[in-house]
């Protein structure tokens, strides 16, 4: 379930137990660890860890602290070992203007260096970054690192400096820090950043998670880190868990067989994902570049039966709500929503549809009262405060006719569900204010402003 996407399984005292904490680690629920190397001869080691244990991968690099001992016959040997097939990453490296343990020149040589084997080997590069925010934001830039993209592992920098990794398509890995209390930059930007663009990780044996913080740090305290993101984001461990092991193995290149989900859960509601067909074809929309979401894949083979979906979905009262929402307009499948709300509801279960409030124009007439009585909750995509905006973020065939239709949609959906939300997606540009008070202005209606790059 969890992955740990940094560990130092070489070094003592880990290295002395090396067969128990990988053993503890499964305990744990720890299925995958990337244990790195941060030298020639600490790279050799950690490959031949990864080829003792199944799940546990090698990345090979030299320290900034050993930046010093780059040569040529250095780089050639880590490009050698990066050819096996245990080998997911180039790294650590990267600056530490902190310690300065090796000079500053030879520090950054060193980590273009070894962008430059990451680019030649098609391997993501994982950054260590220490007082350096800048000078290793340049560099990446400089050396083209989106190219492989990679980690800035035990992120310490703020969230304004997580949003440019981002950007140059690198992911920010937390580890264990994130539970001291002196961690408060830290948790802001895992606050602000998309649980799909976090990882996990121990840098063990060092940064031990309270409440084992002084102590020897191991890869089966990786779920301590997924405890404390789980609270600062308000989802589950098992979000967490399973949005991150997702985000490693797409960033490590591991192959990985998937299950695509019609029932998939976050926090403690059951989403149904019963299309991929959609009225809109939203801009903003995230299956534009990925079918993901919180680690769940949603891109579905066909379109699953109604007994399907009760089968999967059980005892709706396990959940605080039943959601249909997956990649598509559940709408479009009217009979079907309504036959699986009515047993949902015989059973107990509370229903919400998220919907992009077009429902009316597809069928031709008005469909809410079939919802009443069945659905307790709708989620209306608003995401704009005039036609013009919506024709540009959310165009179809309907064109002209959107607007008003969903207007009316929202207007008359009070009378026939008890809960109504309009929501708008936070697109820069856009004058959410103004979608707030439309939104606002109509009886019986309120209004969510949802997070742009964080589905979920």
């Amino acid at each position: 379930m969890f992955f740990d996407s940094h560990a130092h399984l070489d070094l003592s005292p880990l290295s002395d137990a090396e067969e128990p904490v990988v053993r503890r680690a499964r305990d744990a629920g720890v299925s995958r660890i990337v244990t790195i190397g941060i030298d020639p001869e600490s790279s050799g080691k950690a490959v031949g860890i990864a080829h003792r244990y199944a799940g546990v991968y090698a990345s090979v690099g030299l320290h900034p602290h050993d930046a010093a001992r780059l040569s040529e016959d250095a780089i050639s040997g880590l490009e050698n070992l990066s050819l096996c097939d245990k080998v997911v990453a180039i790294g650590e490296t990267g600056l530490d203007f902190f310690r300065d343990r090796a000079p500053r020149d030879l520090q950054r040589a060193a980590f273009r260096e070894q962008i430059r084997l990451a680019r030649r080997r098609n391997l993501p590069v994982v950054v260590h970054d220490r007082d350096a925010h800048d000078d290793v934001l340049s560099i990446l830039s400089e050396e083209k690192a989106a190219e492989v993209g990679g980690i800035i592992h035990c992120f310490s920098g703020d969230l304004s400096m997580a949003r440019k990794a981002l950007r140059m398509n690198f992911l920010i890995s937390i580890p264990g820090a994130i539970t001291y209390r002196s961690s408060a930059t830290q948790v802001e930007a895992v606050r602000g950043l998309p649980l799909d663009r976090l990882l996990i990780e121990t840098d063990s044996p060092f940064l031990a998670p309270v409440p084992h913080r002084g102590k020897t740090n191991e890869p089966s305290y990786v779920p301590l880190v997924a405890a404390k993101i789980a609270e600062i984001q308000g989802v589950t461990v098992d979000d967490v868990a399973r949005a991150t092991t997702r985000s490693a193995i797409a960033l490590f290149r591991i192959p990985a067989e998937e299950e695509v989900r019609v029932a998939y859960r976050i926090r403690n509601s059951l989403y149904l994902n019963i299309t991929n067909r959609c009225t809109n074809a939203c801009t903003f929309c995230a299956k534009r570049r990925d079918y993901h979401v919180k680690g769940h894949l949603l891109k579905l083979p066909g379109e699953p039966a109604v007994r399907e979906v009760l089968i999967l979905v059980g005892d709706p009262t396990a959940y605080d709500e039943i959601v249909f929402c997956g990649f598509g307009e559940p709408l479009l499948r009217l009979p079907d929503v309504l036959e699986i709300s009515r047993e949902l509801k015989r059973r107990g279960g509370r229903v919400r549809v998220n919907t992009d409030g077009l429902a009316n124009l597809v069928h031709g007439r008005n469909i809410l009262p079939d919802l009443e009585g069945l659905v307790d909750a709708l989620s209306v995509s608003l995401n704009a405060a005039d036609a013009e905006s919506y024709a540009q973020v959310c165009p179809n065939r309907f064109g002209a006719a959107s607007f008003p239709a969903l207007l009316d949609f929202l207007r008359e959906a009070p009378k026939h569900v008890p809960s109504v939300v309009a929501t708008a997606v936070a697109l820069p540009g856009q004058d959410h204010d103004a979608v707030r008070r439309l939104a606002e202005a109509i009886p019986g209606i309120s209004f969510r402003l949802r997070p742009y790059d964080d589905v979920g």
